[in-house]
């Protein structure tokens, strides 16, 4: 539990502290506003530009899970939908099994929205967030949830993220593809009319009579 770990020290404290330097308030502060818009869930949103500040309201308010799975299941087919009744979310009384239960709903996120067509390169680790090893990556995660979700031509909401990139196909006739093989490109230079004439490297080889 990210509360009752040692604190890092060495390079790793060095790692660490570059990792948090890299963090964006401004990401972070328009993914919490984008998950209160599309949730309707209540919770403050720390406003301040101090970066730090910023990472701890961003890190306690998606710590536990529930409003990463809040916000797949606006955009789930039902099929595909989190039971919410269901005793992933509900609260423990034992602080273990609640830990357990906040990792899950973590991890359900991350199986979801790769369900839901993100890839898994895109996502993260659940110590990622759980432990704040990368919030980078998480914001990083979360933004390409957004462009996958406003993708959907089903979508018809306001639109907060940039376009995915599109796929833009070539089709080549048969024809077409055989002449390019005629082709030699100007990158690779011309043999055209080149020779050895004028050409000398060193001194010429003389050749000596013995006396």
């Amino acid at each position: 539990m990210a509360g009752l770990r040692a604190p890092k020290a060495g390079s790793s404290r060095d790692a660490q502290a570059k990792v948090d330097a890299s963090f964006d308030p401004e990401d972070a502060k328009k993914i919490l506003h984008w998950i209160k818009a599309v949730t309707g869930a209540q919770f403050p949103i720390e406003e301040n530009s101090d970066r730090y500040k910023v990472m701890e309201n961003f890190y306690r308010t998606l710590k536990n899970g529930r409003l990463l799975c809040y916000l797949v299941n606006a955009f789930l087919p039902d099929h595909l939908k989190l039971d919410l009744n269901s005793r992933t979310f509900h609260e423990a009384k034992n602080m273990a099994f609640e830990t357990a239960r906040e990792r899950e709903r973590i991890e359900l996120f991350i199986v979801k929205i790769q369900e839901f067509g993100v890839h898994e390169q895109d996502t993260f680790q659940t110590d990622c967030l759980y432990e704040r090893t990368n919030l980078n990556k998480v914001i990083g995660c979360i933004r390409v949830f957004g462009m996958e979700v406003e993708s959907h031509p089903s979508y018809t909401g306001q639109r907060v993220w940039p376009r995915k990139s599109e796929a833009n196909p070539r089709n080549f006739s048969e024809e077409q593809l055989k002449a390019g093989q005629n082709v030699i490109s100007l990158q690779y230079g011309t043999n055209k009319g080149a020779s050895q004439a004028g050409m000398t490297f060193g001194k010429k080889r003389m050749i000596l009579q013995d006396e």
